[in-house]
């Protein structure tokens, strides 16, 4: 039997062809059926997951830096800081579900220092621009900023300021947030005084997130893509980078960087006035994601893991049911609304976009799979096993299988051309079609890496206090210090109060 194909091609306009074909497509139709069974072993279970973790992740990780590539086709040689750090999260889970068994076979440990490798890597490309980081606390500017893409394979710089949006505060916060989590978890990241030093000197560059406009998640800052920053999630900003610095800046404060083997020395400082500032700038942006940004499907990660940066029960759930209500649909969450990216109304020659033109991608915003991952995990993560089984239910569809077995998770789906004018009459009444990264070969690896951490939560392979054993998603009357040497976090955790007489 010959496989369903779905292609598309540019060539004089965008056609949609459904063909048979016996050598097309290497993926198809994932059937949840294929991955499990009800009478499975533990180490059955866990073993399958390695199969998955190791061919659609580890696979691609570069044996020099520990880096991922943005793209696993073409040759590659981008990395960017905040896929990489979500794969090494995918590999750090896993570690965490092979520590509950006796005979792992060593994958424990390799699986371990895998998420070592990748976020050392980091470390080792930012701390070549040390001297970013003290221009960026003298003056905190987009072309004074470390940069948030490297060389895969040298970690080298990639791209020059002008070419690319490098202030992402968000990438920097992330790599804080999950580098406290990993210590905290056991790993040894951090080895000597001039990594503790470095680290600290990135808290204060973090700790400005709330006058500091950036580009966000989307590395486009404002949403009209006119090469303008935005404070996101604080007033002309970006909820997202000001959510994720506070989730960072509560983390780290009074932590020990070399955890149980740590000295007085070793442990890491935040301004808290200035977190206090970022808390208080992000609670009066939301439920917003910026001034231009109504709602964005970039604040589920900050309201909801990893960083579960909002502490207002009621403030989370207005925001979250405003993304679920303006964004969601068949296949995915819209990014935000009028999202151009990678529509086929979007000029792909011109890297920013004209005055009043974001009428053009009225209702035919590219779709993203990966949010309902992460409305997944947020259903484990809140004890809600109907949404998690709501949002299991939707994926199944959208997402396909290799010859493997295993989940392949595309990046987004699309309206075709000749459907587009249809699609804005009309919305939802059309059919979209699945990215190139995401099928045939082409893995999208930050969709990968959140998909197999779904999957461990959900078949309860792992807990929520295992890749979160800071235990931010608790609520925070009932969060408890972190117990390490000389570490103290009471101040992080609870809000500050003044009183002067």
């Amino acid at each position: 039997m010959g496989k369903i194909l779905h292609s598309a091609s540019v060539r004089g306009g965008l056609r949609v062809l459904c063909m048979y074909s016996s050598s097309g497509s290497i993926y198809e139709p994932l059937k949840l059926s294929n991955l499990q069974r009800e009478d499975e072993p533990l180490w059955e279970k866990l073993d399958r997951h390695y199969s998955a973790v190791k061919t659609t992740i580890l696979n691609y990780q570069s044996p020099t830096t520990g880096l991922f590539p943005v793209k696993t086709y073409s040759d590659c040689k981008e990395a960017k800081v905040r896929d990489s750090l979500y794969c090494a999260a995918g590999a750090w889970a896993l570690a965490m579900a092979y520590r509950r068994i006796d005979d792992d076979l060593g994958r424990t440990h390799e699986l371990e220092h895998s998420a070592i490798k990748c976020m050392r890597g980091i470390l080792y490309c930012y701390m070549r621009q040390a001297d970013k980081v003290e221009e960026f606390k003298k003056d905190p500017s987009p072309s004074k900023c470390l940069h948030s893409v490297f060389n895969v394979d040298t970690g080298d710089e990639v791209y020059a300021y002008g070419d690319y949006h490098h202030l992402q505060i968000d990438s920097v916060s992330l790599f804080l947030l999950y580098l406290v989590e990993m210590i905290c978890s056991g790993l040894q990241i951090i080895y000597n005084t001039d990594e503790v030093s470095f680290i600290q000197n990135l808290v204060f560059c973090v700790e400005r997130a709330y006058r500091v406009p950036d580009y966000g998640m989307w590395e486009r800052g404002s949403k009209y893509n006119n090469g303008s920053t935005e404070l996101h999630s604080s007033v002309p900003y970006l909820f997202s980078s000001v959510g994720l610095a506070k989730a960072a800046l509560e983390a780290i404060n009074g932590f020990n960087l070399f955890g149980n083997q740590g000295c007085s020395w070793s442990v890491i400082f935040v301004d808290l006035d200035a977190h206090n500032r970022n808390r208080q700038t992000l609670c009066s942006l939301l439920p917003r994601e910026s001034r231009s940004h109504n709602t964005d499907a970039a604040l589920l990660p900050t309201i909801s893991y990893p960083a579960f940066a909002v502490d207002d029960d009621a403030l989370y759930s207005q925001t979250l049911d405003k993304i679920v209500r303006k964004l969601r649909g068949k296949y995915g969450f819209k990014r935000f609304l009028r999202d151009g990216y990678r529509t086929a109304n979007e000029d792909k020659n011109r890297r920013y976009y004209k005055p009043a033109e974001m009428k053009l991608f009225d209702g035919i915003e590219c779709e993203f799979p990966i949010f309902f991952i992460y409305m997944m995990i947020d259903g484990v993560f809140r004890g809600n096993k109907a949404q998690v089984k709501e949002y299991q239910d939707l994926l199944e569809p959208i997402i396909f299988q290799s010859f493997e077995g295993h989940a392949v998770i595309p990046k987004y789906y699309y309206v075709p051309a000749d459907f587009v004018e249809a699609e804005q009459s009309k919305h939802g009444s059309q059919k979209r079609f699945p990215s190139n990264s995401g099928r045939d070969g082409k893995l999208f690896l930050w969709g990968q890496a959140l998909y197999n951490i779904a999957k461990l939560l959900a078949d309860e392979l792992i807990s929520p206090k295992d890749i979160d054993p800071i235990h931010r998603y608790v609520h925070r009357q009932d969060q408890r210090n972190v117990s390490m040497r000389y570490s103290n976090q009471v101040c992080a955790s609870r809000p500050v109060f003044m009183v002067l007489k």
